[in-house]
């Protein structure tokens, strides 16, 4: 009892200062909204702090979005917080106990929703795709979209997966590619080219000094 008090709390903590934080920048947005068509959408684990509010402007009203939580111990946390958001999630990982995973995000798929993914999550490599990213979009023959932000000022976390948290006042820019076909490429190609195109999103958005 004591210890799911606490994780709530902390979860309402965050969540009123990522809103804090949100409200008092800049925001620039790029890219369409997503469509009614069901597709994968991956972004790093290290944007994960205000990234809640992209799915607010990018999702559709009458489509849900899924973001796939692990079942490590910050994933209750952080489920708790995305709830916060009228988020729905699936717990489990695509790269560690996947299989059960995969078909909770079959399922999603299946109903016409949005999967979201940290593909490198939970715990790393640092700007990885993992296996399980790229075999769900397949299988279910989706396209896979590419979500980032990045923030004019910000502090670095010393962590993993060098996590931002953009400082107040600061400006933002959200970005959502457009959807990107992986259908015909083995899996190694299809790492490779998300990873190619993360990177063109990276420099696209940095503030230059």
């Amino acid at each position: 009892m004591g210890n799911s008090f606490k994780i709530t709390f902390i979860a309402y903590l965050v969540f009123i200062l990522q809103w804090i934080i949100f409200l008092t920048c800049k925001k620039i947005y790029k890219g369409n909204k997503v469509d009614k068509k069901p597709c994968v959408i991956l972004f790093w684990h290290g944007r994960l702090a205000l990234m809640p509010f992209a799915f607010r402007y990018f999702r559709q009203k009458d489509k849900k979005a899924y973001v796939m939580i692990s079942h490590h111990r910050d994933g209750e946390q952080i489920a708790k917080i995305i709830k916060l958001f009228g988020l729905d999630t699936v717990r489990g990982s695509t790269s560690k106990g996947a299989s059960g995973a995969l078909r909770s995000a079959f399922k999603v798929l299946d109903k016409n929703d949005d999967i979201v993914i940290t593909p490198d999550g939970p715990r790393g490599p640092y700007h990885s795709i993992s296996d399980g990213a790229v075999l769900l979009a397949q299988k279910k023959n989706v396209k896979i979209r590419l979500l980032n932000y990045e923030a004019k000022r910000f502090w670095k976390f010393k962590s993993w997966d060098k996590m931002i948290l953009p400082k107040p006042f600061t400006s933002l820019v959200y970005s959502l590619s457009d959807p990107l076909d992986i259908s015909n490429l083995n899996k190694e190609q299809a790492k490779q080219f998300l990873l190619n195109c993360f990177n063109n999103i990276e420099k696209m958005d940095n503030f230059k000094e």
